[in-house]
C-alpha cells in the first residue's frame, strides 16, 4: 500500500471492483480496501449477469480482483472507518489505524440486511429464505411458497411471487389487516392469505420445511420470502457529513441509502458513490455497471484537475 493514491475505493464488490478497474485502466493509481463481507455472500449463485448467469458470488469477486490487479491496482483486506478533507483530497482511515492519502474517494461499501427476528429465518437468509423473485424464483418455481408480511408491500410481494409458483401463502404475521381491494386481488390469484403470528421457521437435513405460527400450527412450505430493511453501510461517507437517508416505495420506508447524481457525486466535491450504498434495489450486474459509470466520472474529474495545474504551471513566470 502506498502512501497516497489518485482513488480510493471503499468497498470491494461488482460496483467497486468494476470502478477500480475502469480506473486503472485509466492509467490512474488505484486502492481498494475490502472488509470481505459482501451482501450476496450467503447465496449460492450470481443470476441476471449476462455471461456470468449462476457463477458462484466469491468466484466472481476472485475473477474481478485478478482483473484489476492485472492493470496495477491495488488491495488490502480491512475496513475505512473515517475520511476527512486534506490538501484538497482526502485522508483515509482503517478501522488497525493505518491511513492513506487519495485525491478521490469512490465509496461502493453496500448495504446490510436487517432480518424480521423470527427463529431459524436468519440462518437460512439467502438460501431458502429469500426476497428477490429476479434472484431467486427460478430456483423456487413450482414449490410451496411463502410470505411473511411485516408491512403492506406484502400483498405487492406475493403477486409478485406468484408468477414463480401457484402454490403462495402470505403469512399475515405483524401487518395490518389487508383491505378490499388487496384481498380480491390476492383471491384472484389463488393466494392464501394465513391470521397469527409467525413464531419460528422450521428447518429440516438443513432445509426449510414449514412455516410455525404462535397457536402451534405448521404450514409446509419449501422458501420464505421476506422483505429485509436495508441500511446503507455509510460510516465513511458519514464522517465526511454525508447522511444515508430514509428510502420508501409505495409509501413505506424500505431502508436508506446515500443520495447522489447519476454519475454517483455526492454533495460532497470528489466523493462518488455507486452500488447499493446509494441504490437499495440494483442487482450485481447493474451495481458493476454504476461502478464503471462512477469510475468515469471521477477520472473525468481528475483530468479536469490535472489540465487545471498544468495550465496554471505553464503561465507561471519562468523562475518565479
Amino acid at each position: 500500500m502506498r502512501q497516497t493514491y489518485d482513488v480510493v475505493v471503499v468497498g470491494g464488490g461488482a460496483a467497486g471492483l468494476s470502478g477500480a478497474l475502469a480506473l486503472a485502466r485509466a492509467r490512474r493509481s488505484v486502492l481498494v480496501v475490502d472488509a470481505g463481507t459482501p451482501r450476496n455472500a450467503p447465496a449460492g449463485h450470481v443470476h441476471n449477469y449476462l455471461t456470468r448467469e449462476g457463477t458462484p458470488p466469491g468466484e466472481l469477486l476472485a475473477a474481478g480482483r485478478a482483473e484489476v490487479a492485472g492493470y496495477g491496482g491495488d488491495f488490502v483486506s480491512g475496513t475505512v472507518t473515517a475520511a476527512r478533507p486534506r490538501d484538497g483530497g482526502f485522508q483515509v482511515v482503517l478501522a488497525d489505524g493505518r491511513e492513506v492519502a487519495a485525491r478521490r474517494l469512490l465509496v461502493t461499501s453496500g448495504l446490510v440486511d436487517d432480518l424480521p427476528d423470527v427463529p431459524g429465518l436468519a440462518r437460512r437468509w439467502g438460501r431458502d429464505v429469500l426476497h428477490c423473485p429476479y434472484c431467486h424464483g427460478w430456483e423456487v418455481r413450482d414449490q410451496p411458497l411463502g410470505v411473511l408480511a411485516t408491512g403492506r408491500l406484502a400483498v405487492h410481494q406475493a403477486l409478485l411471487w406468484r408468477q414463480w409458483s401457484d402454490d403462495v401463502v402470505l403469512f399475515r404475521h405483524t401487518a395490518a389487516p389487508f383491505d378490499v381491494d388487496e384481498q380480491e386481488q390476492l383471491a384472484a390469484r389463488g393466494i392464501r392469505v394465513v391470521d397469527g403470528t409467525v413464531t419460528a421457521v422450521e428447518v429440516t437435513d438443513d432445509r426449510i420445511t414449514g412455516v410455525r405460527l404462535a397457536c402451534g400450527e405448521v404450514v409446509p412450505r419449501a422458501a420464505l420470502v421476506v422483505a429485509s430493511r436495508m441500511t446503507a453501510r455509510a460510516d465513511v461517507l458519514t464522517s465526511l457529513g454525508l447522511a444515508a437517508v430514509p428510502q420508501e416505495m409505495a409509501g413505506e420506508v424500505i431502508g436508506s441509502a446515500v443520495p447522489a447524481d447519476a454519475s454517483g457525486a455526492t454533495a460532497v466535491p470528489g466523493v462518488w458513490v455507486a452500488g447499493n450504498v446509494t441504490d437499495l434495489r440494483a442487482q450485481v450486474i447493474s451495481a458493476a455497471a454504476a461502478g464503471l459509470t462512477a469510475g468515469a466520472a471521477v477520472n473525468a474529474d481528475l483530468v479536469a484537475e490535472d489540465t487545471r495545474r498544468a495550465v496554471a504551471a505553464r503561465r507561471a513566470p519562468v523562475g518565479g
